[in-house]
């Protein structure tokens, strides 16, 4: 698994509107405070609120703002639905499996597996709350 700059402004996008529950942001705000091209930043937005973690208004007193409280916003969920499979091979993925020829006798495929597992582990037991409030399991 690797978190590409997309997933990593996408979740610096939800701290951000996470710091700032319950009020509407402009994207301009949220960029300087996230350091994410607003341009890039657009594109990350419209597919967290198609995905229902955000909601947008239009107009000079519009902006974004999160449509979940941050304890239903899992970041497991989250990094799926924008990075893909959780898996760091192909050939452990839940989701995506990809077949590999020596993978009969692999000796590497458990190991991939617990990876996976640990991973996921981790993150779908992870909100946007524990972010917030510096709850990371160890």
């Amino acid at each position: 698994m690797k978190v590409s700059s997309r997933g990593e402004y996408a979740l610096r996008a939800l701290i951000y509107l996470g710091i700032k529950e319950n009020q509407l942001i402009n994207i301009e705000e949220i960029s300087e405070k996230t350091l994410v091209p607003v341009n890039y930043l657009e594109q990350i937005l419209l597919q967290m609120k198609r995905n229902g973690y955000v909601q947008s208004k239009r107009g000079v007193n519009g902006g974004y703002k999160l449509s979940r409280g941050t304890n239903d916003i899992i970041i497991g969920e989250v990094i799926r639905n924008l990075e893909g499979p959780l898996a760091p091979m192909g050939c452990v993925s839940i989701t995506s499996y990809e077949s590999c020829p020596l993978e009969s006798g692999c000796l590497l495929k458990p190991l991939w597996a617990l990876i996976r597992d640990k991973i996921a582990e981790l993150l779908d037991h992870t909100t946007l709350f524990d972010l917030l409030e510096g709850n990371i399991n160890k």
